[in-house]
């Protein structure tokens, strides 16, 4: 069925009118939808009704939506329309998470604002010489490992660097995860995304009467984490009372001061989760990026020569980019990620439901329904993408010949959109040139396993289950 355009204001359908899978009585299609492969069940079933259709959850309805232009819309409207699926919310809460990421109403704004200073453009390219020494660290850690000829998981590794760097500019700490093998606290953020992704999608909160190994394994590495989050906002507090003129330094610094002002809204809370929501975003988010964009680099040698050529113009005869202007000289590895995303995005599906009784695509929504937006399809039609299936990180330069088919960017989601658009969009863009270009200025890749062996895993983000690389070291 193809896409249903009509007037937004005018409704020809309800929910129940929305074709549906043929499920189970009473539980409707709840066991045909595994967490870890949620994402991939609702495309092919969006292949086969068109959007939006509907999924029942028990007695509970669930619409699926797979247009850019209504997903434009929606991110438009929020937070007064709409907001982020409620379960969210009250999940993030219990893990002592319900930061930016799931705040809404009035918690949200001075969040936002915060945190948008923190990763601005200006801010980061302050930044950059410690950006670059963590690089240098990651760099020399790759060297090692090349030379005992050791195959690396990749995804993991770029996660301990995606984790040195988000603490290092939020928070004003490095943990030196890239100097360490065990005991590091990227373990324990690794267990958080998919417990979300299990909670959410839950048909009713279990873990409140029966607790899984799983959730058990939760609740320890939350005390581990929530022990690390606190002696790092007390030291932050010590180094402010040591210099109480100097401006905050850092977002942690700046949150604790807007804490102490007269009449804060800024709640102690607020301060932990924010920190821990930084800490798993920017963890996991651009580190399966970078680890998807490598999937590809690794399977086309030519590729590599481009941008080991790249690469080694912009560094000269640094071991990695020298400043933050040599990283414009960069934009192939940039486009690289870029691509890997339209394909593979980490954030596959955008859960939101309307405040009030709304009609979106001739489709009367009652307040409080589940709608769940999948982000791939727009950027597999070819009305958004030439060529869409393929590969091709070169659609993504500027200037672009139109003979080379339709680009379309507000189809690119991977980034959300709106008043809520991602706040580290900026950092993660830096972070992608920096490591490619690293990477390709020292090494070859090559995966270790048939790439065909490679999932993907919906764990809140989506993610390769493996990603097991050899470097070869260039001369």
């Amino acid at each position: 069925m193809a896409d249903l355009q009509v007037d937004a204001n005018k409704i020809l359908r309800t929910v129940a009118d929305l074709p549906c899978p043929k499920g189970l009585p009473l539980l409707g299609n709840l066991f045909q939808m595994a967490p870890a492969k949620i994402h991939l069940v609702l495309e092919q079933w969006a292949r086969q009704f068109g959007s939006p259709f509907r999924v029942q959850l028990g007695t509970t309805p669930l619409t699926v939506w797979t247009q850019a232009e209504l997903f434009q819309t929606v991110m438009r409207e929020r937070p007064h329309l709409y907001r982020r699926f409620t379960p969210i919310e009250s999940v993030m809460a219990e893990l002592g998470g319900n930061g930016l990421f799931s705040a809404e109403g009035s918690a949200w704004e001075p969040q936002r604002r915060l945190v948008m200073r923190a990763l601005s453009f200006s801010n980061i390219r302050a930044f950059y010489p410690t950006l670059s020494t963590i690089t240098e660290r990651f760099l020399a850690r790759l060297q090692e490992s090349a030379r005992e000829h050791r195959t690396l998981e990749m995804t993991e590794e770029l996660k301990r660097y995606t984790v040195d760097v988000t603490s290092t500019l939020a928070f004003g700490e490095d943990p030196h995860t890239l100097e360490q093998e065990q005991g590091v606290i990227q373990e324990q953020l690794a267990l958080i995304p998919p417990a979300l992704m299990r909670r959410i999608t839950a048909l009713f909160p279990y873990w409140h009467y029966v607790a899984l190994p799983q959730d058990r394994s939760l609740a320890r590495a939350m005390v581990a984490v929530h022990s690390y989050i606190q002696k790092m906002i007390g030291r932050a507090r010590e180094r402010m009372r040591q210099s109480p003129d100097a401006p905050p330094r850092n977002l942690l610094e700046a949150m604790l001061a807007a804490h102490d002002e007269p009449d804060s809204t800024v709640t102690d809370e607020q301060i932990s989760a924010n920190v821990l929501t930084l800490l798993v975003a920017g963890e996991d988010t651009t580190a399966n990026a970078i680890a998807w964009g490598i999937m590809y680099i690794a399977a086309d040698s030519h590729l590599q020569d481009r941008l080991f050529e790249q690469s080694r113009t912009a560094f000269g005869e640094s071991k990695i980019c020298p400043d933050y202007d040599a990283l414009k000289h960069l934009d192939l590895c940039e486009a690289v990620c870029s691509e890997a995303l339209r394909l593979r995005p980490v954030a596959p599906i955008f859960m939101f439901e309307p405040l009030t009784d709304v009609c979106l695509g001739g489709v009367a929504i009652p307040a409080g329904t589940q709608m769940f937006f999948l982000t791939r399809p727009s950027m597999l039609d070819p009305r958004h993408f030439g060529h869409p299936e393929t590969f091709d990180p070169d659609r993504w330069k500027h200037p672009r010949d139109p003979s080379e088919g339709a680009h379309d960017q507000k189809a690119y989601l991977t980034f959300g959109a709106g008043p809520r658009v991602c706040p580290g969009r900026y950092l993660a863009a830096v972070e992608m040139r920096l490591v490619v270009s690293m990477l390709m200025r020292h090494f070859r890749i090559e995966l270790a396993v048939d790439p065909a062996a490679i999932e993907e895993v919906s764990a809140f983000t989506m993610v390769p289950n493996q990603m097991p690389v050899r470097l070869k070291r260039r001369d």
